[in-house]
């Protein structure tokens, strides 16, 4: 009795199975011609506008991006890419637009084509009960089958899903017959669970007309928190107005004509007036920075906040900016008041010790022209040589023992330097003269032009040293 209503179950379901094949391929199937290459989804805005997306809607991080077509055509549409603030977004809406544009494509092309392999697949699953003679082994592919039915609606966007959730309940039937069959007596709930209802969707809506995608491209334009954006928005708005012109209501066209311009005027001179807001207030933060006017800094940050909320506050990049590159100049004003400051309580100090090193410095000056003579290897007399060795010697004796204050310790560095070098030059040239040695003649010709560099940068420290700060050029 259990067999005989086991080969009925079955003889139903391959009944039942072709039918729902049969049904599937007779569904045609849209051609590329008839489909555009992307998937036409919509992004909606919280103020109630929708915007088109040709394609996927990329976010990344506070930011939406997506390709909107400015035109009426979606098979070939002209696309201007489009950057707007995630927070602008109506993210539950576009979520739920999106899975049903993506339904309706899947159902328009691929949905038939995959429910006829469905079909063939739970045929052959038929067949292959019909032969199996092991009632485990029934059991096993009927509820494998009953598995691959249940889960494909949920997998293809609710496509065929009533006739399916037919499939299914026929097949728990089977099951339970088939399970008796087996001597099995309880029973898996599990197999009964039905396929959840329909997704709740947003309608679709209908390609724009060739005003409504000119509306959109304003809308866009309207919401672009980018001036860039907007002004190219607006261009490619006023560019499909006199494209399509002829398709147009002519007072509309005229109004959206003349609204369009005067917004791109507009903008223009909003740009024009924030960069000569900037360039006035980086020149003039320049000027003030030099001077260390740290209230003059402050009260031009103050000016320029009043500025541009007098012009609207249209344009916060360019004002983060302005203010940013202000306030790099406050900072560096400040520094040199302090670094002023100091100079100021060190001046007395640094004087001293410039005193000190007059005298030395003055020596290792007059100097100079002997020591070309040795870095040249022009001659040099015997007189001469003696002369510049005592002479560094002498500078050594006065400078080394001090003490310098941080500020002239290079210059310390460089004058006992100096000297040392000079003394060497002397001394070497001497004995590059005694051994008749060009080797030596080159050493102390190094010697030599290391003395003269190291004199002249220690004029150079001590003149840096003893002169008010400025900022660097």
């Amino acid at each position: 009795m259990v067999a005989s209503r086991v080969s009925g179950v079955v003889f139903a379901l391959g009944v039942l199975c072709a039918a729902y094949e049969a049904r599937a391929q007779a569904v045609p199937v849209a051609t590329d011609e008839a489909a555009p290459d992307a998937t036409i989804l919509r992004v909606f805005l919280k103020e109630g506008t929708s915007l088109v997306s040709y394609g996927e809607v990329t976010r990344l991080g506070d930011r939406v991006i997506f390709s909107m077509p400015t035109s009426s055509s979606v098979e070939r549409p002209d696309l201007h890419l489009v950057n707007l603030a995630t927070d602008r977004v109506d993210w539950p809406r576009t979520n739920r637009y999106g899975d049903a544009a993506r339904a309706a494509r899947y159902v328009a092309n691929e949905a038939p084509r995959q429910y006829a392999m469905l079909s063939a697949e739970i045929g052959q699953a038929l067949n292959d009960v019909a032969l199996a003679t092991d009632p485990a082994g029934r059991l096993t592919i009927v509820e494998r089958a009953r598995k691959t039915l249940a889960d494909w609606p949920g997998a293809h966007f609710g496509y065929k899903e009533a006739e399916i959730r037919q499939m299914v309940a026929v097949l728990d039937e089977a099951i339970a017959d088939l399970r008796a069959a087996a001597g099995m007596t309880r029973f898996d709930l599990s197999l009964v669970a039905a396929a959840g209802g329909p997704a709740a969707w947003e309608p679709l809506l209908p390609k724009p007309t060739p005003q409504e995608a000119i509306e959109l491209t304003l809308a866009a334009a309207s919401v672009s928190d980018l001036a860039a954006e907007r002004v190219s928005l607006l261009t490619v708005a006023l560019a499909a107005i006199e494209r399509d012109a002829e398709r147009l209501p002519s007072d509309w066209r005229t109004a959206t004509r003349v609204t369009v311009r005067a917004a791109i005027a507009e903008e223009l001179e909003i740009d024009r007036r924030y960069r000569l807001l900037t360039s006035r207030a980086v020149e003039t933060a320049q000027f003030r920075a030099r001077a260390a006017d740290v209230r003059g800094l402050e009260r031009l940050l103050a000016r320029i906040r009043d500025e541009d909320r007098g012009l609207g506050e249209r344009r916060p990049d360019a004002m983060r900016s302005i203010v940013s590159s202000v306030e790099q100049q406050l900072d560096a004003a400040r520094a040199l008041s302090l670094a002023r400051d100091r100079f100021a309580l060190r001046e007395a100090d640094l004087r001293k010790y410039e005193a000190l090193f007059s005298a030395p410095i003055a020596r290792l000056d007059r100097l100079a022209l002997a020591l070309e003579d040795i870095r040249s290897m022009t001659g040099s007399a015997p007189a001469v040589l003696s002369m510049v060795e005592r002479t560094a010697v002498q500078v050594l004796e006065v400078v080394s023992p001090l003490a310098p204050p941080d500020e002239l310790r290079a210059a310390h560095t460089l004058l006992v330097s100096a000297a040392q070098l000079a003394t060497s030059a002397a001394r070497i040239r001497r004995e590059a003269a005694l051994s008749a040695s060009m080797a030596r003649a080159w050493d102390a010709s190094s010697a030599a032009a290391g003395a003269l560099m190291l004199t002249a940068r220690a004029h150079a420290e001590i003149a840096r040293a003893l002169t008010v700060p400025q900022l660097p050029q």
